[in-house]
């Protein structure tokens, strides 16, 4: 049976008549309520499922309700516990709230009393799961007004955030590492009618198998080595948001067909559970390879595929929109706090640097410079090793005259010259020459033989 994730609660009483005035008073506000007169089975509930909390009766045969407490701290520690008893005491009140009750309440009780105290436990418990949520995602959560471009490709791109953020078809983002992907993600969720819900990232290839299905849908205690007490995963947390799949062709064959249930139904089980749970989450997901070509080597769902790529969007690597990295190195700056500036020189070298690493990669050469320059400007003398190199290599390029070039020439001198360089810096060691300039070794053995290289 489906369930919504909507405040679930497990009532155990002995006394039938106030088991099933609980009942019907939680459930006519709205809430998911299970209820049972033995605390034995109760104890099996709990074993098998999740609640966000448990009402029970402190005096009762077989099993007290101390016991059922201790029992919930054991196996979910998030549940929240309300006690109630007509045999109350101060003494028992004191032990309830040491065990880690959440209130503790007197029979008879009015109808408005336990009504209350149910909401305002269950607000400060969705609360403090947000805060714990948000410190988690502080360093990379970002607002759309933090991306910043002068360039018409990522004008293009942003122009149409607004109306796919509007609708609730899942998003595929591609591009090479570093260029954001999971910043256009949150600027999506942020403008989107979710954005009051959680968004919820995860990168896919920095789990291994069984501990992402975990995270992703939840575990029950016992259910591997390790689970030491029932989880929610990252799809309940985002319930009524999105969810950020980061990397999702390193997720394996398998728990792509789990992942595909719950595009195709909203519903998945928790690792170990037995009970179907449903939820409304859009997903954004994203990679830097080509699907398509992982699909034709069999690593990737076909059907999965068109069900993530209903819109797709792809960012476009910093060095086809070299007209960013001026206003990406300002911003830089400003979030170091820096008073430091970036001299013109070092601006040209980074128009003319190819900055395979993206952004991320030019927000780390900011960094580093920040960190080990002792000047007000930082200039070329600050500037990494291989950004100088790639500058002096582009000096071997000749202008360009009206009497035009022969290219091929140029190149294969270039070429040329390069390999003798690294048989030179190799002493003749074909082997590791092939590795200095990142070829195979069959391939830089045909170079050697097209130029009668010896």
């Amino acid at each position: 049976m489906e369930k919504l994730n909507k405040g679930r609660i497990l009532i155990v009483d002995d006394e039938k008549s106030m088991k099933e005035v609980l009942n019907i008073l939680l459930e006519g506000e709205g809430y998911d309520v299970t209820a049972s007169v033995d605390s034995v089975d109760a104890i099996n509930l709990l074993n098998r499922d999740i609640f966000d909390m448990v009402i029970t009766d402190i005096k009762m045969p077989k099993i007290n309700g101390f016991e059922i407490l201790k029992k919930v701290r054991e196996i979910a520690p998030d549940t929240l516990v309300i006690m109630i008893t007509a045999f109350g005491t101060t003494e028992s009140a004191i032990e309830a709230m040491q065990l880690g009750a959440y209130d503790y309440i007197h029979k008879p009780f009015k109808i408005d009393e336990i009504r209350i105290v149910v909401k305002k436990a269950l607000e400060k418990r969705r609360l403090r799961e947000e805060v714990s949520l948000l410190r988690d995602k502080i360093k990379t959560t970002n607002e759309l007004g933090h991306i910043f471009w002068k360039s018409q490709k990522m004008q293009e791109l942003l122009n149409v955030l607004p109306r796919i953020a509007q609708s609730n078809s899942n998003v595929l983002v591609t591009g090479e590492s570093g260029t954001g992907k999971e910043l256009v993600a949150t600027g999506i969720h942020n403008l989107s009618l979710r954005k009051e819900k959680n968004l919820v990232a995860i990168n896919c290839a920095t789990f291994p198998e069984g501990l992402l299905e975990s995270e992703l849908f939840g575990h029950m205690k016992g259910s591997f080595t390790g689970a030491a007490y029932n989880k929610q995963g990252l799809f309940e947390i985002a319930d009524g948001g999105s969810i950020f799949l980061d990397e999702i062709c390193e997720m394996s064959i398998n728990l792509q067909a789990k992942l595909l249930r719950v595009l195709e139904n909203s519903t998945f089980r928790r690792v170990g559970g037995t009970t179907d749970i449903k939820v409304d989450v859009r997903i954004i997901s994203a990679t830097n390879k080509d699907l398509k070509e992982e699909i034709a080597s069999g690593r990737f769902r076909e059907d999965l595929y068109y069900r993530l790529n209903v819109v797709p969007l792809h960012i476009p690597p910093l060095r086809e929109r070299k007209e960013d990295i001026p206003l990406l190195v300002e911003h830089f700056l400003m979030k170091s706090s820096s008073q430091i500036q970036v001299s013109s020189e070092v601006m040209k070298l980074f128009m003319e640097y190819s900055w395979k690493g993206n952004v991320r990669e030019l927000e780390n050469v900011i960094e580093r410079m920040l960190l080990l320059t002792d000047r007000e400007e930082i200039t070329a003398e600050d500037v990494p090793q291989e950004i100088l190199k790639h500058s002096e290599d582009l000096k071997y390029i000749p202008d360009l005259t009206k009497e035009g070039a022969d290219l091929d020439c140029i190149i294969g001198n270039i070429e040329k010259n390069y390999l003798q360089s690294a048989l030179k810096t190799s002493n003749g060691n074909k082997t590791e020459a092939a590795k200095l300039l990142n070829l195979s070794f069959r391939s830089f053995r045909h170079r050697l033989s097209k130029y009668g290289i010896k």
